[in-house]
């Protein structure tokens, strides 16, 4: 049995670090197009301001790009110090992506961006902007082999259990890589970024105005955030439509969760828009459902039911049960890998495997499970439906209020009315959301697997590493120290430079009021 201390003080370090990283790393995809945007049309114009506007968003891009390295470095550490066995048990097919994620970020990404800093004056425009547009497509590239080692984790394809190495292993590569799960998450992580990214653009544009600096600066740079803005939030919710099917096609349970649909409904099913779910009661009280809306998303047809939570945990009792055949023939291969019914048993039941594995949680040897086990392992499998239900409500909810600040902003923007007070101070305190939005969807994507830390093969509960939690909090208490500290650096250093604005940095006119000459209107 394992020791639910370590694992409760690893997945809680692994949440910390994920969720701290995830604050720089959106950021960064958002940013690196507005830049690509916002040179393309310096390029094409030769008007000094768009340069200039370039290069002061820039510097705030390359201080959270240098943060979003920092961070996602140690997080990729805590594999091989907190998640040994998940290491050993899944890194054939999880380290290939991984890797490949890693040299990008570093030198691929690495590389671009030096070049955007420092080829300014070394290389003729059109090529300084190739590097641009080149970094904006390599910090997407970077964010795709990512999610694609997550997507494996969240439907594992291409992949199959190898009794004598006691490991999973890649069987087809082209099936990882290409997995839908994957395909969907990006876009829709990629379209989550660029929101954040207008976003940040559009609030402190906002702050300049209400300041009555850099008003030219900050008209234009709002226009910009707001048409690349309402592109992308009116993406995120198209996209997180195809993302909310594939979960209905391979994660069931987690689809259950966010609806808090104790049993199956008749097709289609009805969408939630407010309730309580009762953990204890199995309901959910005070509902306010629309008709149709869920199993139009979850199903794309009006006659395929989404099943409920408790006829999933009867199916994870049959499963289980399957699960401990498995195993036991698994041993059997084990010693004898000739042995012929040992085989044919592990091949019919193979993909069941996991679901025994969770019984460790409570026993040590799953073929002496009892009918209480298999009951107390088949409920395990139900994740935290509160707080699921609520971060996908909140998520959703920020996502159509982007949709409808962005489609205003770029309605005052063609209008030339960018100067309405109560307009600004909206975009100004509108600024966190995108970010709330952000983590809020991993939490919905990473703790609706649980308990699962490779979905229906391999449970979160044997994948730490034999460690000590006393050992999991000296480590826990240094990272919290070390990420509080990168905070305050990071969070110093953006302050300190949109404050100081185009015109501290000495790329805009002092006076308010005045425009560069080679700045016309755009």
């Amino acid at each position: 049995m394992v020791d639910p201390d370590v694992v409760g003080l690893s997945r809680l370090q692994f949440a910390l670090t994920a969720l701290y990283h995830f604050l720089f790393v959106p950021l960064t995809l958002g940013m690196a197009f507005m830049l690509a945007i916002m040179e393309s049309v310096y390029v094409m114009t030769g008007r000094e301001v768009w340069k200039r506007m370039t290069q002061f968003w820039g510097v705030l891009f390359g201080i959270n790009f240098a943060m979003g390295v920092a961070t996602g470095v140690t997080m990729e550490f805590q594999f091989g110090t907190n998640w040994a066995y998940y290491s050993h048990y899944v890194g054939d097919i999880f380290g290939a992506p991984l890797a490949i994620e890693g040299m990008m970020a570093f030198f691929l990404e690495g590389t671009l961006v030096g070049l955007f800093f420092f080829g300014w004056d070394r290389i003729s425009r059109v090529k300084h902007l190739l590097v641009t547009w080149f970094l904006a497509l390599a910090t997407s590239l970077s964010a795709l082999w990512i999610l694609i080692a997550n997507a494996w984790m969240q439907n594992p394809v291409g992949a199959a259990f190898n009794p004598q190495t006691m490991r999973m292993e890649v069987t087809s590569f082209k099936d990882v890589i290409f997995n839908p799960v994957a395909q969907s998450k990006f876009v829709h992580t990629v379209s989550a970024g660029y929101t954040m990214g207008a976003m940040f653009v559009l609030s402190i544009s906002a702050w300049y105005l209400l300041r009555g600096r850099n008003i030219d600066f900050a008209k234009r740079s709002m226009t910009v955030a707001a048409s690349f803005g309402l592109a992308a939030a009116l993406s995120v919710v198209v996209l997180g439509d195809e993302s909310g099917y594939t979960v209905s096609e391979n994660q069931k349970m987690k689809m259950a969760a966010i609806e808090a649909m104790w049993e199956t409904e008749p097709a289609p099913a009805s969408f939630t828009l407010f309730g309580l779910p009762d953990v204890k009661n199995h309901e959910t009280r005070l509902a306010v459902r629309v008709p149709w809306v869920m199993g139009l998303i979850g199903t794309r047809s009006i006659d395929t039911p989404i099943p409920g939570i408790r006829n999933l945990v009867d199916d994870a009792k049959v499963r289980i049960s399957h699960g401990i055949e498995a195993y036991d023939a698994m041993l059997i291969l084990r010693e004898n890998k000739n042995d012929a019914q040992a085989s044919a048993i592990l091949a019919m039941h193979d993909k069941d495997m996991g679901y025994a594995l969770l019984l460790k949680r409570f026993i040590d040897d799953p073929r002496k499970a009892t009918p209480a086990d298999i009951e107390k392992a088949a409920d395990s499998t139900i994740p935290n439906v509160p707080v699921l239900f609520w971060a996908f409500r909140i998520m959703v909810a920020c996502g159509l209020y982007f949709i409808a600040l962005f489609g205003y902003a770029f309605w005052r923007a063609s209008k030339r009315r960018l100067d309405g007070r109560g307009f600004l101070r909206v975009a100004l305190w509108s600024l966190p959301l995108p970010w709330v939005a952000a983590e809020l969807g991993w939490i919905v994507a990473e703790y609706g697997r649980q308990p699962w830390a490779i979905e229906g093969v391999l449970p979160t509960a044997l994948g730490a590493s034999s460690l000590t939690s006393g050992q999991v909090w000296i480590s826990l208490g240094g990272f919290v120290l070390f990420y509080t500290a990168l905070a305050v650096v990071d969070g110093y250093l953006m302050l300190k430079f949109a404050r100081k604005g185009p015109d501290g940095l000495g790329l805009w006119p002092k006076r308010p009021d005045a425009i560069p000459p080679t700045a016309a209107t755009a």
